[in-house]
């Protein structure tokens, strides 16, 4: 799943160098935690959040096929 948000997010950005995510897991939780330049955040984000909810949503199908929660924390 850290790669599938990779992909997504350097697809989306200006500068696909600096998309960075992190991966932690807490008990049954996976987290992932995406870091991008400052000037792609909106890119990532979208408006009034719609990208990013997006991307959350495709994370959704993939878990529920995996049997595992994910999150993802744009920081």
């Amino acid at each position: 799943m850290k790669e599938l948000v990779e992909e997504i997010a350097k697809a989306l950005v200006d500068s696909p160098e600096d998309v960075v995510v992190e991966e932690t897991v807490e008990d049954d939780r996976i987290i992932l935690k995406l870091t991008v330049a400052p000037d792609d955040m909106g890119k990532v984000i979208g408006k009034q959040g719609r990208i990013a909810k997006a991307i959350r949503t495709v994370l959704k199908s993939v878990s529920i096929k995996e049997n595992k929660k994910v999150s993802l924390e744009i920081m």
